[in-house]
């Protein structure tokens, strides 16, 4: 998975997951990456600082102080206490989570039928309920230029893990 943090024409910025970068470049091509905040489908990627792996050094002797070590042997340098996750984000999460499993509980899962299912029921050929399951993004894409109403139900990274 990568992480992109994205901005909308409208400066907000949040984040999004894609199996790859030529995945976030089909689904950004598509129109199915839109702002959080305001619904925008024009979004870029943000500049980013490379995600750097911490690395701590080994002190043989841990009575003494780093001050006393001699040049060149290895040093415990105390990291900073950082959160792995921002409250806003820890927040957004939950939500989302707590809204995929509303649907998963409450709506019937076609599978790979969605986009015909759909269809069924937006020209009533099948009795209207709750429903969810998978399409390509040109499927969805078709689907909401006829004038259905779908949405994109997410994975949260860790999901798929």
């Amino acid at each position: 998975m990568i992480r992109y943090t994205l901005v909308c024409e409208n400066g907000h910025d949040f984040e999004g997951w894609f199996r790859s970068s030529d995945s976030y470049d089909a689904q950004a091509a598509d129109g199915l990456v839109a702002c959080l905040a305001c619904g925008s489908i024009k979004v870029a990627k943000a500049m980013m600082a490379p995600a750097l792996a911490k690395t701590v050094a080994w002190v043989p002797d841990k009575s003494r102080s780093i001050a006393e070590a001699s040049a060149g042997e290895p040093v415990a340098v105390p990291s900073a206490d950082v959160p792995v996750m921002a409250e806003p984000e820890r927040q957004l999460r939950a939500l989302m989570r707590a809204v995929r499993e509303h649907v998963t509980r409450t709506a019937d899962n076609v599978g790979p039928r969605f986009p015909e299912e759909a269809r069924r029921m937006h020209y009533g050929e099948a009795e209207s309920r709750p429903i969810y399951g998978e399409a390509s993004p040109s499927e969805a894409r078709a689907l909401v230029e006829e004038g259905i109403e779908v949405a994109p139900l997410p994975a949260l990274p860790g999901d798929l893990n």
